[in-house]
């Protein structure tokens, strides 16, 4: 029987691309070379090299992270080669990724969000009326931009100017949103026929990160990640059924994590990713393992899923 034939994408132009890279190798090693042929591309520069190998294809495993991986560019180019692609198709990568459509289907599906406005570049948004619909301490976030790149905490009104200069160097749009202490707790998705939650996932940043911010997400020792987290079965069954409310909501496929937080009894979604991190001590293989899965078996899983787009499209 003949080896499958996986292209790698990592790397990118994406403000991730260091993470990008660092979970197409884990990825590569994690692939039993027996069932798999492995073949790695960086998007940055060998665009044209997976074209004109497209037809020597049978599957790709998007691992980049941010813009041009995780919005649906990519996903749009390897539908135009005929290459199927773990994860969301072009409409749901789009969607998930810009947080404040996301903000507007998440209210429609009926789940909790904090109270938020969008400020568009040059904007300068009325204290008064800042204060009557969000109050301070605020979040302040580009519309597109992953492991909280461009965000930042404003705790007073003299501080949200620098915030929104940040946030618009990366967006036009950006979205100002209350900010709600708490425990962060996320949950996995995985499958289609139908959707499971995973095991859901308490992120504790250490002392010293105000949140859970870049270098928390992906400096070794910044953060403990506690999984199943330890919440009650009422409110793990409340997280997980918001994530997949909020997967089906944004249109995704095969998998996703959505983030969110535990404030006063309440869980507020965050946002939804469609390509988590996929090294072996990322969050979604940690969920996946305590669901019983290892992580070359959840890579077996997102394979099958992907080449099963072949047969449907």
């Amino acid at each position: 029987m003949s080896k499958i034939r996986v292209a790698i994408l990592a790397g990118g132009f994406s403000a991730e691309r260091e993470v990008s890279l660092s979970s197409g190798f884990q990825v590569s090693k994690a692939l039993n070379p027996e069932r798999y042929e492995v073949l790695m591309y960086d998007p940055a520069h060998d665009l044209v090299k997976l074209a004109q190998n497209a037809e020597n294809i049978d599957v790709a495993m998007i691992m980049l992270h941010g813009r041009g991986g995780e919005d649906g560019t990519i996903q749009g180019f390897l539908e135009a080669l005929g290459i199927p692609y773990q994860g969301s198709r072009v409409l749901g990568s789009a969607i998930a990724m810009n947080k404040i459509i996301s903000k507007y289907l998440y209210i429609q599906a009926g789940l909790p969000v904090a109270p938020y406005m969008v400020c568009r570049i040059g904007d300068q948004p009325d204290e008064a009326i800042i204060r009557e619909r969000i109050g301070f301490p605020l979040v302040v976030k580009p519309e597109q931009e992953g492991s909280s790149i461009g965000v930042t905490i404003v705790r007073e009104p003299k501080e949200l100017k620098e915030a929104l200069e940040k946030a618009w160097s990366y967006d036009r749009q950006c979205l100002l949103e209350k900010y709600l202490p708490g425990r962060e707790i996320t949950v996995g998705v995985l499958g289609n026929s139908p959707p499971r939650a995973l095991p859901p996932i308490e992120i504790r940043p250490s002392a010293g990160f105000e949140f859970f911010d870049y270098t928390a997400k992906y400096q070794a020792g910044a953060t403990e990640e506690i999984c199943p987290a330890p919440i009650s079965e009422n409110l793990t069954l409340k997280c997980q059924e918001y994530a997949l409310r909020a997967h089906k909501a944004l249109c995704c496929e095969d998998y996703s994590r959505t983030d969110m937080i535990l404030h006063n009894g309440e869980f507020y979604i965050l946002e939804t990713n469609t390509i988590p991190g996929m090294t072996s001590t990322s969050l979604f293989p940690q969920a996946a393992r305590v669901a019983g899965l290892s992580f070359s078996e959840l890579l077996d899983t997102l394979i099958e899923l992907a080449m099963e787009k072949r047969n449907k499209s």
